[in-house]
């Protein structure tokens, strides 16, 4: 069992398959979500990992808390959220998930806390048809009608569908499909609707019904914040969908090398007479040019 992610809902937009058709989908954002701590058989009694994601402010963070992410070295995060996971999949802490940790096809549990709607009627939060227009009923169209039995039982059954307030609370979907990952924005596009509002936090789990696609991988994708960047690359450098191989950059050895080297030939050093000769105009291909 894999560790889940902590994501952002940004909205909603489509995307175009090689065949022109279009997927509605939600387009989820991984903000800096990091390893804060781990809980091993050993000393918690069960295995997971703490996430974080998102960023607070040092004065919004409670003094515990900021020692808490002091002492795993990340900055304070805004949420935090434990994902049970199996003793081979523990990841270490400052780790940083990438958007690679699903792949394209693959169905996950979305679980977020679903928009407020107030108090809202019987009509709106269950779907009631409602009284009669007309035929008697007055005031009293939109009502629930009876909401009990007669003197036996003589009281009204818990859980009875009644006017009361809607929304606001947590919701799991299930089976979801990851339509396309973009692991440089850190984007996840999920097909169809997610519960939650726009600016909202998510935890994207893999799917407990169906089993995992080849490909997925394991124990997680992480981040390398090592790696060499390419910034305002030359148009036409990078090929749209190619994979290319850079060549490694030159050490420290092989640059104070090449100085030295540069050094002993002479490179780069200019002669004081030849360059005022040149002033002057009296080279020899200056001399060629004024007699032609």
């Amino acid at each position: 069992m894999r560790t889940g992610v902590i994501a952002k809902k940004m909205g909603m937009t489509r995307l175009f398959q090689e065949d022109g058709r279009h997927v509605p989908v939600t387009v989820l954002q991984l903000e800096g979500v990091q390893v804060i701590s781990r809980r091993t058989a050993d000393n918690d009694g069960y295995t997971a990992v703490q996430l974080g994601a998102g960023v607070a402010k040092a004065k919004n963070v409670a003094k515990p808390q900021r020692g808490h992410f002091g002492k795993a070295e990340v900055e304070p995060k805004a949420v935090v959220c434990e994902f049970r996971v199996t003793e081979d999949n523990l990841l270490d802490v400052g780790a940083e998930i990438s958007a690679d940790h699903y792949v394209a096809g693959q169905l996950v549990d979305i679980q977020g806390r679903t928009q407020g709607k107030g108090f809202a009627g019987a009509m709106k939060r269950w779907g009631f048809g409602g009284l009669r227009a007309t035929h008697g009923v007055s005031v009293s169209h939109r009502s629930h009608g009876s909401t009990g039995n007669r003197q036996d039982p003589g009281k009204v059954f818990k859980n009875k569908k009644m006017a009361g307030h809607m929304g606001d609370r947590n919701r799991t979907q299930q089976n979801l499909e990851i339509v396309r990952t973009d692991a440089a924005r850190g984007l996840l596009f999920v097909k169809g609707s997610v519960p939650g509002s726009k600016g909202g936090w998510l935890f994207v789990k893999d799917a407990v019904k169906v089993a995992l696609p080849e490909g997925v991988p394991f124990p997680a994708a992480l981040l390398d914040r090592k790696a060499p960047v390419i910034e305002h690359a030359p148009a036409g450098l990078v090929d749209e969908g190619a994979i290319h191989e850079l060549p490694a950059l030159p050490g420290d050895d092989e640059v104070a090398a090449g100085v030295a080297a540069a050094d002993e030939h002479g490179a780069g050093q200019v002669d004081p007479d030849a360059a005022a000769s040149g002033a002057e105009g009296d080279t020899p291909a200056a001399d060629e040019n004024k007699e032609g």
